[in-house]
């Protein structure tokens, strides 16, 4: 796949099978429009090529925008797309000005001009241009003046749900990761460093890799213990059983939230390293404990339960 972050020096594309979004998560919805895309440039010879904005959209036009929470980064989409067999990713700056295009002005400037498009592939009631009054009617009729086709898609659907990246944030928040990870369809994901914490949990026999995360609008699971795998230069890119914690330890009076991995059968420094944590499954809630042989006795039954769910996921 090739990446072009720079509208003035893209290639001259042949037979241009496009699509447009933020794409985050690449999940399962996108996944099909992705297949489609691939047929269709099959018939006809062409390119798949998609276009995706960044900062998200929503970050700009938002009213609140620190509170945009993205379940993939532009780094992480790209490998995903790239995963999925896209031959052109091409990254576009969303700014106010692009964002004030009128509808029509959005497929003449930007599209036409820039693309050449065979085919435009859109999703379930996709909007676009300044106020979002572009739909597929209107990009339809701009098709039949500039020569393009396009094909609407319907609702992606899994287990009777429409699959949509504000669905699965909503299920991740909500600690329903199992939903969360069978409407992505991998389990989700991300990055932290590890960084020296108190070391508490080596006195008790469960020590524990703390992570930074340094992606501030990267969505992290609510408090609680979790399921997980892990990866990093340490495990030789080999996944890891382990269970996170993600909150402010009540039972030893912290007050910071802290995410913490405990890493089953594994004993090597890896400060300053960085960790890939893949969640699985939500345990429980976090908890104050009558003291530290309280919360052993309970990291104990956690282990064994963790374990358990992790054997279904080779």
């Amino acid at each position: 796949m090739k990446v072009h972050k720079d509208l003035t020096h893209l290639p001259q594309f042949k037979g241009a099978v496009i699509t447009t979004g933020a794409f985050d998560g690449v999940h399962k919805g996108h996944q099909q429009i992705i297949q489609r895309m691939k047929s269709i440039a099959q018939e006809i010879d062409g390119e798949t090529i998609i276009i995706t904005f960044h900062p998200h959209p929503r970050k700009i036009i938002s009213s609140v925008p620190g509170e945009i929470k993205q379940l993939t980064n532009l780094d992480e989409r790209t490998a995903l797309l790239e995963k999925a067999g896209i031959d052109h990713l091409v990254v576009v700056k969303f700014d106010h000005r692009f964002s004030n295009m009128t509808a029509e002005e959005y497929v003449r400037d930007f599209l036409v001009a820039h693309f050449h498009p065979q085919y435009i592939l859109v999703g379930y009631d996709h909007r676009f241009g300044s106020g979002r009054v572009g739909n597929f009617e209107l990009l339809e009729n701009q098709g039949k003046q500039w020569g393009f086709k396009v094909e609407e898609l319907s609702e992606q659907l899994v287990e009777e749900e429409i699959v949509s990246s504000t669905l699965i944030r909503n299920y991740i928040l909500d600690k329903n990761i199992h939903q969360a990870n069978n409407l992505l369809g991998y389990p989700y994901f991300f990055e932290g460093y590890v960084i020296r914490g108190n070391q508490l949990g080596r006195t008790i026999g469960y020590p524990t890799a703390n992570l930074h995360i340094n992606d501030e609008e990267k969505l992290i699971p609510s408090n609680g213990v979790y399921a997980v795998k892990v990866k990093g230069k340490s495990t030789n890119g080999a996944l890891l059983a382990g269970m996170m914690n993600i909150g402010v330890r009540p039972t030893v009076d912290g007050h910071k939230k802290v995410i913490e991995v405990h890493i089953f059968d594994f004993d090597q420094d890896i400060y300053d390293q960085e960790l890939t944590v893949f969640v699985y499954e939500f345990i429980r809630g976090e908890q104050k404990f009558n003291g530290l042989e309280e919360l052993k006795n309970q990291l104990a039954q956690d282990k064994v339960k963790v374990a358990s769910i992790l054997q279904q996921y080779p």
